[in-house]
């Protein structure tokens, strides 16, 4: 499939978008920000948000929830779930948390630290993962397939430089196991 297609979406700061549409790429523009892209292969439907804060907001009905990861996730899965989709298929891509600037916040490692932390909680499966370094990225996620791509982003001007793919995420080896040959 394609990433030419006539419906593409931008997932914005604080926001997320699911669907189902195979002419659908959902895209974003990350930074110190993180987007896990979430896609489940049975129900063939998917869905990305963009986190700006790590952690959750001290109350739901907060208007700033929607800035904080944990809300965001739950958004995300929430939606996914209304769509079909089931927690033991999902497959998850995370991109972002890049050092952007001199700030002493770290607000990139701190995503990082968040999502993966999360994403570890709800026992969920990452199949790859860009984080962290010093550019931006543009990624785009096809949401009815799975397929995802970025293009990395120059450091002064976040203008555009090459297509770099997402690296694999290897599961490391249960405890106990043997590997025969």
């Amino acid at each position: 499939m394609s990433f030419d297609v006539p419906n593409r979406y931008t997932v914005h700061q604080c926001t997320h978008l699911v669907s189902d549409d195979d002419s659908t790429v959902l895209t974003s523009i990350l930074g110190s920000c993180v987007a896990a892209c979430i896609f489940d292969p049975v129900a063939k439907v998917g869905g990305m948000n963009h986190i700006l804060l790590p952690g959750k907001a001290d109350d739901d009905i907060d208007a700033r929830a929607g800035m904080y990861g944990a809300n965001l996730m739950e958004l995300l899965l929430n939606d996914l779930f209304k769509m079909g989709a089931t927690k033991r298929s999902l497959e998850v891509k995370l991109f972002g948390g890049s050092r952007m600037g001199m700030s002493a916040l770290e607000t990139g490692k701190r995503n990082i630290e968040f999502i993966q932390e999360f994403i570890r909680n709800e026992g969920l499966k990452v199949v790859s993962e860009s984080l962290g370094g010093s550019q931006g990225r543009r990624v785009e996620f096809h949401p009815a397939t799975g397929r995802s791509r970025q293009r990395l982003l120059d450091e002064v001007s976040f203008g555009a430089s090459e297509v770099q793919p997402p690296k694999p995420v290897v599961p490391a080896p249960e405890a106990g196991s043997m590997e025969l040959f």
